[in-house]
């Protein structure tokens, strides 16, 4: 009985009568009862294991047969009508047929990769044959802070012409592989090649961009005729360089913060709009700018009118550049020093010792202690600034302010107490002081101080040491003064009194 053999999809492939051998497809059909059938099957089993691989496509083949071209390295499959690679890209001379949209080919006459579109061939690169790279090239470059960044750089033949980045960054050069000859820092925008940064923006070899661009046949959108241009040797026109026709004159600045104009017809004017200062400036012989003159508004003055605009303060000069002289016949104003001062139509210089030879017709200046000398004041002082007098005395310890002292113990004087006869109390701002390059404390001796006193006391009230230099109300032989004010706290406080020692 002749077996009927099926394709996959169920369409009759071939008949197989008894005892016979079919060769339709590349895999020999064995009819029922033929000799010899197990070799034949065997070899079948072998032709599927390998793919058919061989240098020659088989014959006979089926749509969908696999077939692994040995002479290429190529695993391919039969559509039904041409065997076709089935991944990489399909490699030829010659443009082949019957792909599918997506499909790659590979130009082995030009050494180019394709993509096929449905319709035709797309080329995706290298965009020149040969052995060099013409091709604009994404490529990722390291900064000198080790971030990767992302540019375009328009290569000729291996050569980068130029680079489109975003941003500007600095090429780190310490890795030879991240280097492009001709390029350190990379602007925002397109740089070209030799266009370093020690240059300032300026071009070292021969890279150009040629052509017209149409804002710079008109600059900053104004026809080049509407600017000022200038012959090597003359003037050319700007009304021969410059000459306004007006009053109005000029405003520099972004806020037009300087104006220079005339006024009332005949009069100069240079004035700020912006800010309180205007600076005369000039340049040293070592090139550094320096502030000369700085002009600036003077505050009002009690009584004036805000519209008075007469008073002005001039600064000629700072500390760190000083005018080498200054001619007047007459300056007014405050003076910060002078060389001498004018007394009665003489100079009169300033001396820290106004005593002795040389001191007459000096001014008498205080000293780095703040000491004054002069042979003799004379004059009526109407007030002193302390309140008492006090003289220097020696103590064991530092004694607190007010506190009432007596004659003895390890150094001049103790703290009082209700047996001693107290001599003065610890001075806190004494008027006059005696004694005063000893060591010691101020002890005053006569007028008004604060005293240390214990308990309840009324203005008016004697007061007497008690113990350790701290005063009472209760009466003991040591007088120390009467009290000038009253107090009801029961602890120790300061009284003020009036000494009676």
């Amino acid at each position: 009985m002749a077996y009927t053999i099926n394709k996959y999809n169920t369409d009759q492939l071939t008949i197989v009568q008894d005892g016979t051998l079919d060769q339709t497809t590349d895999i020999k059909l064995v009819g029922k009862n033929y000799a010899g059938y197990g070799e034949i099957q065997n070899e079948n089993f072998v032709f599927l294991l390998e793919n058919f691989a061989g240098a020659n496509q088989p014959p006979r083949a089926v749509q969908g047969q696999i077939w692994f071209d040995n002479a290429n390295s190529k695993l391919k499959f039969n559509d039904g009508t041409k065997w076709r690679t089935t991944g990489g890209a399909e490699i030829s001379a010659t443009a082949p047929a019957g792909l599918a949209t997506g499909d790659f080919w590979w130009d082995t006459t030009n050494e180019q990769l394709y993509s096929y579109n449905g319709a035709d061939f797309v080329l995706i690169g290298p965009q020149d044959a040969g052995s060099g790279i013409t091709q604009m090239q994404s490529k990722s470059v390291r900064d000198t802070s080790l971030v990767s960044r992302s540019v375009i750089a328009a290569t000729v033949n291996d050569e980068v012409v130029f680079i489109i980045s975003p941003i500007q960054f600095t090429i780190d050069s310490g890795d030879a592989e991240n280097t492009i000859s001709g390029f350190d820092v990379i602007q925002s925008g397109v740089t070209l090649k030799n266009t370093l940064s020690a240059s300032g923006g300026v071009t070292s070899g021969t890279q150009r961009f040629y052509g017209t661009a149409t804002n710079s046949e008109k600059l900053n959108g104004l026809s080049a005729s509407n600017y000022v241009t200038a012959t090597p040797g003359s003037p050319s026109v700007f009304t021969e360089i410059t000459n306004f026709q007006t009053d109005a004159g000029i405003a520099i600045g972004a806020g037009l913060d300087l104006k220079i104009f005339i006024e009332n017809d005949n009069q100069g004017v240079i004035s700020n709009a912006q800010g309180d200062e205007i600076r005369f400036r000039a340049k040293q012989a070592g090139g550094l700018l320096k502030n000369i003159v700085t002009m600036k508004p003077g505050i009002l003055k009690p009584g004036m009118n805000a519209a008075n605009t007469a008073v002005e303060t001039v600064s000629l000069g700072d500390a760190d550049n000083l005018f080498s002289a200054v001619h007047a016949t007459n300056i007014y104003g405050t003076s910060e020093k002078a060389s001498a001062l004018l007394v009665g139509g003489t100079a009169r210089v300033g001396a820290v010792n106004t005593i002795g030879t040389g001191s007459s017709n000096t001014v008498a200046v205080r000293d780095g202690a703040g000491n004054l000398n002069a042979v003799l004041f004379q004059g009526t002082a109407t007030s002193a600034r302390y309140a008492d007098l006090a003289e220097k005395y020696t103590t064991a310890e530092e004694l607190p302010a007010g506190t009432a002292v007596a004659v003895g113990g390890e150094a001049e004087v103790q703290p009082a107490s209700a047996s001693n006869h107290c001599i003065g109390v610890v001075s806190t701002d004494p008027a006059y002081m005696m004694n005063s390059d000893i060591d010691g404390q101020y002890i005053g001796l006569k007028g008004r101080l604060p005293v240390r006193v214990s308990g309840v006391v009324k203005k008016g009230q004697a007061v007497y040491a008690l113990e350790n230099g701290v005063c009472t109300t209760l009466a003991t032989t040591a007088l120390v003064g009467v009290a000038l004010e009253s107090s009801d706290d029961a602890n120790e406080k300061l009284i003020e009194c009036v000494l009676k020692v």
